[in-house]
C-alpha cells in the first residue's frame, strides 16, 4: 500500500498540447493553465475535492474554438487517471457524493470498473447552449465527463436535481464527480486485493 499512485501523460495533436500529472494520494494541490479560465477553475474545484494533486499544461486552438483544448485535456486527465489507478489494489471501488451550490443539487456515483460507461442527465434545457463566463460552452460539461470515463475506465453516473445558474450547475457537477471519485480511489485497509469476484477491474 506504499506505492505512489502517480502518473503523467502527454497527447499532441495539430489541434492542441497537452501535460497532465496526477497524485492520486495528494492533498488537492492545483497548478493548472489550459488557457480556458472557466475550465482551470473546474479542475482545480476537482483536485481540491477529490484531494488529488493535479498539474495540467494545455495549448491548442482556441481562437476557433475551446472544445478541442478542452476535450483533449479530458482525453489525457482521463488516461493519467487510469495508469495512475493501476491494478486498483485495495481501493474502495464505489464512491457517491450529493453536493449543492446555491441553488444547484448534483449527485454523482463513481464505479472504478474497468468499463467506461457515463449516465449523465438533468441539466436545464438552454443549459449546453449556455456561454459560461463567456468562453466555456455547457456543453462542454457532458464532453468532460464522456472524455474522463471512457479514458480513465470508469462507470460514472450524474444526475442534475436542481439548478438554475449555469455556473452554479457546472461547478456542482465537477464537485460531486470530485467527491465521489475521492471515495472510490480511496485506499481501504479492510479491501483484500482487488475489489471484483473476477478478480481484476
Amino acid at each position: 500500500m506504499t506505492d505512489a499512485r502517480i502518473a503523467t501523460k502527454t497527447r499532441q495533436t495539430s489541434e492542441s498540447t497537452v501535460e497532465v500529472t496526477v497524485n492520486l494520494d495528494g492533498t488537492g494541490k492545483a497548478d493548472i493553465n489550459t488557457s480556458v479560465p472557466f475550465y482551470d477553475h473546474m479542475l482545480t474545484a476537482f483536485a481540491k475535492h477529490s484531494l488529488t494533486d493535479l498539474t495540467v499544461r494545455a495549448t491548442g486552438d482556441i481562437h476557433i474554438d475551446e472544445h478541442h483544448t478542452i476535450e483533449d485535456t479530458a482525453i489525457v486527465l482521463g488516461e493519467a487517471i487510469r495508469e495512475a489507478l493501476g491494478d486498483k489494489r485495495g481501493i474502495g471501488r464505489y464512491g457517491d457524493a450529493l453536493v449543492p451550490l446555491d441553488e444547484a443539487l448534483v449527485q454523482c456515483v463513481v464505479d472504478v470498473s474497468g468499463r467506461p460507461y457515463l449516465v449523465h442527465t438533468g441539466e436545464p434545457a438552454g443549459f449546453e447552449l449556455h456561454r459560461i463566463g463567456g468562453h466555456f460552452t455547457g456543453s462542454m460539461v457532458r464532453h468532460v465527463f464522456e472524455a474522463i470515463t471512457f479514458h480513465a475506465g470508469l462507470t460514472v453516473h450524474i444526475r442534475v436535481l436542481e439548478g438554475r445558474d449555469p455556473h452554479h450547475i457546472a461547478e456542482a457537477e465537477f464537485k460531486a464527480f470530485a467527491r465521489a471519485f475521492r471515495a472510490a480511489k480511496r485506499r481501504d485497509p479492510e479491501v483484500d486485493g482487488v475489489p471484483s469476484t473476477k478478480g481484476a477491474l
